[in-house]
């Protein structure tokens, strides 16, 4: 089955903090036989409403194929790690994965944003 997840962690980590964290939750899909498909980090994003006096949070998004039971240790490991403000993890049906397939394809298409020298006269 092919799954999606995104997950919002608490906005005081710093980005090796923010990284490591990513790595765990990815690790413990991997450990449980997931297949990780696609992995992206939104960046920090103010949040839609305030959760736990935090207007901001970083956005972290996973794509992945695993067998359901994989889900409830994923989603166990959310609830037990305080980083984590909220998540939301749902199965793709067939056009979801199609497009996502696209989205992944478009993506890797578009070149990479160049870093901008600043040029001093």
């Amino acid at each position: 089955m092919q799954y999606e997840t995104v997950f919002i962690l608490t906005p005081v980590l710093s980005d090796a903090q923010m990284k490591e964290a990513v790595e765990k939750f990815a690790k413990v899909l991997t450990d449980n036989g997931a297949e990780i498909v696609n992995s992206e980090d939104w960046g920090l994003r103010k949040l839609a409403y305030p959760i736990d006096k935090k207007s901001t949070g970083f956005y972290n998004f996973i794509e992945f194929n695993a067998d359901p039971k994989v889900i409830r240790t994923l989603e166990t490991a959310f609830r037990r790690d305080e980083r984590v403000l909220r998540w939301l993890t749902f199965r793709q049906d067939k056009y979801a994965a199609q497009y996502a397939e696209k989205r992944r394809a478009r993506r890797a298409a578009q070149p990479q944003a160049q870093p901008v020298e600043n040029k001093e006269d």
